[in-house]
């Protein structure tokens, strides 16, 4: 039985994990947030310490340290986006194995500086990356590899997930702490495509807003035209009043339907995690990139390689 720590119980997907370190037989010593609506721990974990303050939390966990049988062996993260960096060398520090959700960090260089953390403790960063893990996702992987070397697929892949007025007012909303809405909806898309096509070839960015980004990818095996949104105006008009979200990845005239299988994908990661087959900061790095290149590169010329959805918000 391994022994886990938890930063960011209260949040969104905190569930996730509490559900996933039960599932596999681990206990959970302690868990952190500044927000105390918590009480899902209840049916989970009830016997963990839990604090508010994280010198508070931080001194707990260390000490723990003094007692084999008690010293953490893995610390989880679940905080806001500009927070993980923080968070994973203070997990690092404490002598534990970190796992965190994505994005793990916003730039190439701090995945460097995560490397050197690594380093100095003799501990390892595993991240959430569970679409890997998904049995549609497997599939077409399967079937992009058995394709001709020649083939190279045309994917259009398309997420909306409206968001209420709540969101600006959020963490989420501000760039400067999610980074955006392409890095913060976006990336673990980015990853499935590498992991799927192979490795980047260009990145071009066609719009970038608050609440929209849309570009193009070429990788070895496939030609990507991208758009995610938070905006509910962007929804098409099929969906528009009856669904939030819109989801929808077409490949060669293929849809990719992955809209089940989702539930237990954080439990499967775990496992994977805890037989060492976890993913590392390497395998991180081809979305830190790719975001990171949507963030900061200038908009590319309009042409034929936007994606549809751009073409009619530049109509309108």
């Amino acid at each position: 039985m391994k022994n886990f720590a938890l930063i960011g119980a209260a949040g969104y997907i905190a569930p996730r994990h509490l559900r996933a370190i039960k599932d596999t037989g681990s206990n959970l010593s302690a868990a952190y947030d500044i927000n105390d609506s918590v009480g899902i721990m209840d049916s989970i974990f009830p016997q963990s310490e839990f604090f508010t303050e994280f010198e508070r939390f931080y001194d707990f966990a260390y000490r723990l340290k003094r007692t084999p049988n008690a010293a953490l062996d893995y610390v989880s993260i679940c905080t806001p986006n500009y927070l993980h960096h923080s968070h994973i060398t203070a997990g690092l520090r404490l002598g534990a194995d970190v796992i965190c959700e994505k994005p793990l960090v916003p730039t190439p260089e701090l995945l460097d500086d995560l490397l050197l953390v690594e380093q100095e403790t003799g501990k390892k960063v595993f991240n959430i990356l569970q679409l890997r893990h998904h049995a549609a996702i497997l599939a077409l992987r399967k079937k992009v590899s058995e394709a001709p070397q020649n083939t190279k697929f045309d994917v259009e892949l398309t997420y909306i997930t409206s968001r209420g007025k709540w969101y600006a007012e959020s963490w989420k909303g501000d760039n400067r702490k999610s980074f955006g809405v392409a890095t913060n909806i976006g990336v673990h898309f980015y990853d499935m495509l590498h992991f799927v096509f192979g490795n980047l070839l260009e990145n071009k960015i066609h719009l970038a807003d608050q609440n929209k980004a849309a570009g193009y990818l070429e990788y070895d095996r496939a030609r990507v035209r991208w758009f995610l949104s938070i905006d509910a105006n962007d929804l098409p008009i099929e969906v528009k009043g009856r669904k939030s979200t819109y989801r929808n990845i077409d490949i060669s005239g293929e849809q990719l339907e992955f809209s089940e299988g989702f539930t237990d994908l954080h439990t499967v990661s775990y496992q994977e995690i805890l037989a060492g087959r976890g993913y590392g900061l390497d395998t991180a790095r081809y979305a830190v990139e790719t975001v990171n290149v949507i963030r900061t590169a200038s908009l590319s010329p309009i042409n034929a390689d936007i994606h549809p959805f751009v073409k009619r918000i530049i109509k309108s």
